[in-house]
């Protein structure tokens, strides 16, 4: 009856590709085979027991309660209205530029990425401003929707990251260490991106044209006191939250309950806090939040009946035995982290590998920081992937009607080409991870 670990394991897989929820797919597969473990003697029942005491585990997690004050954070941002004011006076600086709004998307998508990490939050506010002033000037469609939906990823990899909090607790690292770990990498990712701009204002200058003598006008009349007004106050809230955190002077639960507070205090204070705003970044933040409380509890019940029938020994020890040891390891985890990235979500990745990946790795004395910081980066491509790239959703939902699929498509390759050359370098570089 050994096979009934893996047997558990591909029925979750093809059950996910067929489009059923993951939350409820995970734990129906793992009644299923517990009961099937039972009936054949393979199974302890009693195991089951552990399942209530490990969900309220999960309820009371402390690093987990830090989840809805981050999102919350992002979304309260962005349906006030500050991201987009943001997003317009940094376009209105740099679009003089030869490539300069494309450099704006970029450099606001590093910062809503610390303001907000919230991936879906960025893609659609650069997707409805940015978006249509590319096209309007001149831009060329693929790298137009290729930057946008690409920086808005940016979200993920840099710290404060909902990802990188779920990551940590699934590592079991604190989640500290992993915003000084991957802080550096969101950075050299963005500058990837900046420099890939660079290069195609020198080789295809037509493809970034800057603004024409009467859009420099008007933006140049719109900068008045607009910069300081727009970009110090979200990046003082993002300086405090993270640099408190980083520094190890508050916790990352105490650090996104101030941001969460901050946030609000900016939204008043330009007279953009009211109820209808507030429904919607609370509506959000509790949607986030009890699809990821849902899918660890599907992952837990999954994980408890998979050890139950062995699984996690079978698991342990194809990987351990793997040509190349450690590095036979990270060559199956990044290609499998990759393929799966096409087709389900990055949540759903995390808590169905990683309670999987993370015993050999350790057995193996990977060092799990960065280990997790190279899955993250892994997972940042899941993002533009096709057929499910969710950041290719989010901005086909809102792109004009002359945008078409396919510009989506072709405009990403050369981005996640630069997510794959950053994930090499994290690979080959660890050194690129700040310690402490």
């Amino acid at each position: 009856m050994e096979w009934l670990g893996p047997l558990m394991f591909v029925c979750a897989l093809a059950l996910l590709f067929a489009g059923y929820p993951v939350a409820f797919t995970l734990a129906g597969v793992s009644l299923l085979f517990a009961f099937i473990g039972v009936e054949a003697g393979f199974f302890d029942w009693t195991l089951m027991l552990a399942l209530p005491e490990r969900t309220f585990g999960i309820l009371s997690n402390a690093v987990l309660l830090s989840v809805p004050s981050f999102v919350f954070m992002g979304t309260m941002l962005e349906k006030s209205g500050l991201a987009q004011d943001l997003l317009r006076t940094i376009g209105a600086l740099f679009g003089p530029r030869r490539g300069g709004l494309a450099f704006a998307v970029v450099f606001v998508g590093t910062l809503l990425a610390a303001a907000t990490g919230v991936v879906g939050a960025s893609v659609v506010a650069m997707g409805l401003i940015s978006l249509p002033a590319m096209l309007r000037y001149g831009y060329d469609k693929r790298l137009a929707t290729g930057v946008i939906a690409a920086s808005g990823t940016l979200g993920q990899i840099i710290p404060p990251s909902v990802v990188l909090v779920v990551l940590a607790d699934q590592v079991g690292v604190s989640v500290g260490s992993l915003f000084r770990a991957a802080l550096v990498p969101g950075l050299l990712l963005a500058g990837l991106y900046a420099v890939y701009i660079a290069v195609l204002t020198w080789m295809r200058p037509e493809w970034v044209p800057a603004l024409p003598p009467e859009a420099r006008t008007e933006q140049g009349a719109a900068l008045a006191g607009a910069v300081l007004r727009a970009l110090v106050p979200p990046l003082a809230l993002v300086f405090i939250v993270l640099g408190s955190i980083l520094f190890g002077w508050v916790t990352p639960t105490e650090g996104g309950a101030a941001g969460a507070v901050g946030a609000l205090g900016l939204a008043a204070a330009r007279g953009r806090l009211d109820g209808k705003r507030l429904f919607a970044a609370l509506d959000e933040t509790a949607r986030l939040t009890a699809m990821v409380v849902m899918l660890l509890v599907g992952s837990t019940a999954f994980t408890l009946v998979f050890r139950g029938l062995y699984g996690d020994l079978w698991v342990e020890d194809l990987l351990t035995n793997l040509p190349g040891g450690a590095v036979g390891l990270l060559v199956v985890t990044n290609l499998a982290v990759f393929i799966l990235g096409c087709f389900i979500d990055f949540f759903e990745i995390a808590f169905i590998l990683l309670p999987l990946l993370v015993p050999a790795a350790r057995l193996l004395g990977v060092d799990l920081t960065w280990f997790a910081i190279v899955i993250a980066m892994n997972l940042q491509t899941s993002f533009l992937t096709p057929p499910f790239g969710f950041s290719l959703f989010y901005l086909r939902g809102v792109a004009p009607p002359e945008v078409t699929t396919g510009d989506l498509y072709r405009g990403i390759v050369p981005f996640v080409a630069l997510q794959l050359l950053a994930l090499l370098l994290v690979i080959f570089f660890p050194g690129l991870l700040l310690q402490g």
